[in-house]
């Protein structure tokens, strides 16, 4: 066994263990469960069976040797296990195909979300009583823990978890008892966003398509069951497989009898390995288009046609009271001058009460994950034009009013900039403030950005091409292709495509019966999956290098280069 540390996405030194390495060996990546730590993984990564494979485990933030204190983000934990297998693909020379992740009770949710929301190619995962529910055993238990941490930022739960309820082997309970590693608490802000994001992924679980095989204790104190179940159901997966350990605690790595689920685990692992890799292509996800067509044709619950009908007549009433409002029922809430309104995020309203509603508007988590978006995006355009030595040009195919290109400009003047942008209201009021400005070498355009002649009819070979919150406006994957695929041919041999992606959105329904769109209809989007948005992409020989997703995994922002393998 090696030990040591890799710098992670905020630049923490994380640390971590490795078994059995030897270059061109399958790779299996193991995640402890919450409170644990790697250590403790050492006789599952030291099995016979498992010896025919590179183990890599590490000590998730605040647990085990790693120093850096725990996060109260959910999402901070599944960017360092992406992080995590960054950095063992470099080092060690690791193919993602060629990883097999392993994970137990809240890491398996740690690991479920990687595969959600950054959708990488790797074999399978096994997921060991996954906690997409945990149990709490007092009454409004949640709500409580809420008010705790509106009370105090910092507050910590402590665990009712005993090893007796883990395991059924005495030996093991006595080593967790005396390890001093082990954790008795969690970060209260982390607990409620874990609950929130494990209910995410088992009802969305119909976007993931690896091979997955999840373990359920039958006696589990801890979690839930059932949300497993549903999880499995909705899988995609050709090859999935549910064991119910009926004797089992939710400790499965260490229970009586962990031997036979090693054994299972590895069969599944072979089996994994095996699966022919599919083609890619650009056809549509049947559960998301399956979604969008239900929206599209008014089908959903009775109860939420009432109340958004209700919301509705309430904004179309009041909503001149809101500034916000007030420019998204005047231009579309889709529009350019609505969101460049959301980027600013300050409010504005009449009669007192509009500024308390244009606050409310704006802290919608909707809006909250765009702000996010823009953080992102502008932040791998930055990182791509600090890091050139000559003066990069950029294209927005759908620029808006402008917004964060400005900002861009007002960063790095001698950066070239084209926005070509669809709507003559949008272009004259960006025009407007690059005259204010008295800037040179930006200027808009007129074209259908989902043609491919525009591109070539643009004049323009930009280093830096930026497709940002335009697709899921669109249920057609022709459209979408056409537009990568003439964005991929002006694009200079060395430059990149930063493309954003919106693989869950908590409010689809909402925003589709109470908000109008540009073109005065209901805002009816069409959510796409991370690996359905990356496939477009790969089919037009662009590989993704790099991701941002916000802290509730709605938006996500990657950037993608000509060619090359992984």
């Amino acid at each position: 066994m090696e030990m040591n540390y890799f710098k992670s996405f905020d630049n923490t030194d994380i640390f971590y263990r490795s078994w059995n390495f030897e270059k061109n060996k399958k790779t299996l990546v193991v995640i402890h469960r919450g409170h644990e730590h790697s250590e403790r993984l050492n006789d599952f990564a030291s099995d016979e069976k498992f010896k025919k494979y590179n183990v890599f485990s590490y000590d998730l933030r605040g647990h085990g040797c790693t120093k850096e204190k725990s996060s109260p983000i959910f999402m901070d934990y599944v960017r360092d296990l992406d992080a995590f297998v960054k950095f063992i693909k470099k080092e060690y020379g690791i193919s993602e195909k060629d990883i097999f992740v392993v994970a137990n009770s809240i890491g398996g949710v740690i690991l479920t979300a990687w595969v959600h929301d950054y959708a990488p190619e790797i074999a399978g995962m096994a997921l060991l009583a996954p906690a997409f529910e945990i149990k709490l055993y007092v009454p409004f238990a949640k709500e409580s823990i809420i008010l705790l941490t509106k009370l105090n930022k910092n507050a910590k739960v402590p665990s009712y978890v005993k090893s007796k309820v883990l395991t059924h082997d005495v030996k093991e309970q006595e080593k967790y008892d005396s390890d001093r590693l082990i954790t008795k608490d969690i970060n209260a802000r982390l607990l409620v966003d874990l609950l929130d994001a494990g209910k995410r992924l088992a009802d969305d679980s119909a976007a993931i398509d690896i091979p997955v095989l999840i373990f359920s204790a039958g006696k589990d104190y801890v979690v839930k069951n059932d949300s497993q179940k549903r999880f499995y159901l909705n899988l995609e997966s050709e090859l999935k497989e549910f064991i119910e350990l009926k004797e089992f605690y939710h400790g499965i790595m260490f229970e009586e009898g962990r031997e036979e689920v090693y054994e299972k685990i590895d069969n599944f692992i072979i089996k994994s390995f095996a699966v022919k890799k599919k083609s890619i292509d650009i056809l549509p996800e049947k559960f998301s288009q399956k979604e969008y067509e239900s929206i599209l044709l008014k089908m959903i619950p009775f109860h939420e046609k009432i109340s958004f009908g209700i919301q509705k007549f309430m904004l179309n009433r009041l909503g001149w009271l809101s500034r916000g409002m007030s420019v998204g029922l005047q231009h579309g809430f889709d529009s350019g001058p609505s969101l460049d309104y959301v980027y600013k995020n300050e409010t504005a309203g009449k009669l007192g009460i509009g500024k308390l509603m244009d606050r409310c508007y704006l802290n919608e988590i909707g809006w909250r994950g765009i702000r996010e978006r823009k953080k992102n995006l502008l932040s791998l355009v930055r990182e791509r034009i600090s890091s050139s030595e000559k003066s990069i040009k950029i294209l927005d195919i759908a620029g808006g009013v402008g917004n964060y290109l400005f900002d861009i400009k007002r960063e790095f003047p001698d950066t070239e900039i084209l926005i070509n942008e669809f709507k003559e209201e949008n272009i004259k009021a960006g025009e407007k403030v690059i005259e204010e400005n008295g800037w040179e070498n930006i200027k808009f355009s007129n074209l259908d950005c989902f043609k491919f002649e525009t591109y070539k009819e643009l004049n323009f070979n930009p280093d830096i091409i930026i497709i940002s919150g335009i697709f899921e406006l669109f249920n057609n994957n022709e459209m979408l292709n056409e537009a990568v695929k003439g964005a991929g041919e002006i694009l200079e041999k060395d430059g990149c495509i930063i493309y954003t992606g919106q693989p869950w959105h908590p409010q689809l329904h909402k925003i589709a019966f109470v908000l109008n769109n540009h073109r005065e209809k209901d805002w009816v989007m069409r959510r796409r999956s991370q690996k359905e948005l990356d496939n477009i992409f790969n089919y037009n020989g662009l590989r993704k290098r790099k991701m941002l997703i916000d802290n509730f995994g709605i938006f996500t922002v990657s950037l993608a280069e000509k060619g090359g393998g992984e």
